[in-house]
């Protein structure tokens, strides 16, 4: 099939940002479609510059962090970036031609602010919610963008595995939820055999955005639930490491947590490659509407750390419903079983290492995840 994946590579330039889209283009090329990367800035281009610290609308940044994630991996005449009347890349009648001839569109997790009249063409197109719960929320609180992605999109799908469940808080909005996994394209991701490696480690934003409310209840960001752990490297002798953005790292430092800017251990999907697979085992706070709407989310980072074979430790956003905890993957719901979880990763690390990458094998493969994708999607 020709396939369209429309994201924000360039508008969002960070590593774990870049590699969430690379698992699909990768994927979905391995399983032998011809793969086309979209940006679609609508009207202008603004994009914070990590380098200078300052927004810019010149397309000359983005654009160069998009080029440098995809044609190295061979993807070279097959992206567009688009900002109003201007685009890099790819010629706008070599593009609409691809839209004209294009089997599906795959729209994830960014709307697209401007509906052209070729992004129409494709016989089919999907909309993959990888923010589940802050998606519907925000659709249900009048986000125009959003309502409109979806309402161009003929399939929903989601990576929030219990939306429709009893007790899930998450609202439907009259919409059907497929259910789809973070995908990890496997030969991208070996494992890196390094049983030294000694810190637990995260990548995150402190706060990736404004609160939502829904019926009455305010949903927030990781720095809800981080500080109900932020005294765990004094309860063991486990080194922790972090990437953050944001937040009090001068603070944190005072806890025990080694802190580096974020930026810098996600500045491009190679740094964030390394950063991953230097790590003992991943220590995951969730964002606090995850954990709230008991929606089943699970990490496009975790993955990464799966398949690497290192462990992951999250905060549990209603897992166990679908996936295997335990061994590979353990969860927290406070402190103590946290640090229980910590002590068991390293009592028996081995056993845990070869978990993980099998778990990632037999859930999160791109192979199988993507085959299932297309399968709903266009049947």
């Amino acid at each position: 099939m020709i396939i369209i994946f429309a994201s924000a590579i360039g508008r969002f330039p960070i590593g774990g940002n870049a590699w969430s889209d690379l698992q699909y283009l990768l994927g979905l090329r391995a399983l032998g479609h011809n793969v086309f990367y979209l940006e679609e800035c609508g009207p202008e281009s603004w994009v914070y510059n990590w380098e200078t610290e300052q927004l810019t609308t010149d397309l000359e940044y983005p654009t160069n962090y998009v080029r440098n994630c995809l044609e190295g991996l061979g993807f070279e005449n097959q992206w567009i970036y688009r900002a109003g009347d201007h685009s890099v890349g790819m010629g706008i009648d070599n593009f609409k031609e691809i839209c004209n001839e294009a089997d599906l569109m795959i729209v994830r997790g960014s709307p697209i602010s401007l509906w052209r009249e070729e992004y129409k063409w494709p016989q089919r197109r999907i909309y993959i919610d990888a923010d589940p719960g802050f998606t519907q929320i925000n659709i249900a609180s009048g986000d125009s963008e959003l309502a409109n992605t979806v309402e161009h999109c003929d399939r929903l799908f989601t990576i929030g595995q219990r939306i429709g469940a009893a007790d899930c808080l998450i609202p439907t909005i009259g919409r059907d939820w497929l259910l789809t996994l973070p995908p990890v394209a496997l030969p991208y991701w070996p494992v890196t055999e390094d049983d030294g490696a000694t810190h637990f480690s995260s990548i995150m934003q402190w706060r990736s955005y404004r609160e939502v409310v829904y019926e009455g209840v305010t949903y927030g960001n990781k720095d809800k639930e981080f500080l109900k752990f932020i005294d765990i490297p004094q309860l063991t002798k486990q080194p922790f490491r972090i990437a953050l953005s944001g937040g009090f790292p001068d603070e944190l430092s005072q806890y025990g947590w080694e802190v580096l800017p974020g930026w810098i251990a996600s500045f491009s999907p190679e740094s964030y490659q390394k950063f991953v697979q230097e790590s003992r085992a991943e220590f995951g706070v969730a964002k606090h509407g995850y954990v709230a709407t008991k929606g089943g989310w699970f990490s496009d980072r975790s993955v990464c750390y799966l398949a690497s074979g290192r462990p992951i430790l999250v905060q549990d956003t209603s897992l166990s419903d679908w996936l295997p905890i335990g061994e590979g993957i353990l969860t927290f719901r406070d402190q103590k079983e946290a640090v229980n979880a910590i002590e068991a990763i390293n009592a028996d690390y081995k056993r845990h290492r070869y978990a993980a990458r099998q778990l990632a094998q037999e859930y999160f493969n791109a192979d199988k995840v993507l085959s299932s994708l297309l399968e709903a999607a266009m049947s």
